[in-house]
């Protein structure tokens, strides 16, 4: 049986799936700055990461440090991404599926908007990537009771 602070709930819980459209997906990701962006490695191996992020005309951008994640994405910029949170009554997840490109352009750096980023880590990120989405899919999750 489910608790709350309260004490016991005596109803079952249910829950409904219910998938998001284009728009919302994008409104997901545009209302959040911390994601996960999955690489495979040079080794073959898949591998994840937290980074921060922003989106701009529907691309994803992120600002990095030298490091693992730049090498795989030269070797192969096949990628994921991902965003997701739980609520008291809701749960959702948006999965990028796409392309990954380091990107040295002045003028794209600077009308993305990546350069006024602020990183949840400290260290210093002087690298960005842009993510162009293939394939996106969101799902909400409700738990309602019966």
């Amino acid at each position: 049986m489910a608790t709350t602070d309260s004490g016991p709930i005596d109803r079952p819980l249910s829950h409904e799936v219910e998938g998001l459209r284009h728009a919302e997906c994008w409104e997901v990701l545009a209302s959040l700055s911390l994601g996960r962006l999955a690489v495979l490695g040079l080794d073959g191996a898949p591998d994840i990461f937290p980074v921060d992020y922003l989106t701009h005309e529907e691309q994803i951008y992120v600002r990095t440090a030298p490091g693992s994640k730049l090498m795989d994405v030269a070797h192969d910029p096949r990628v994921a991404f991902e965003v997701d949170a739980v609520g008291d009554e809701l749960a959702w997840s948006v999965v990028v599926r796409g392309t990954a490109v380091r990107l040295d352009a002045d003028d794209e750096i600077e009308a993305s908007g990546v350069l006024e980023l602020q990183s949840t880590n400290p260290t210093v990120k002087s690298n960005f990537l842009r993510i162009t989405p293939r394939e996106i899919t969101g799902r909400r999750f409700r738990t309602v009771r019966d």
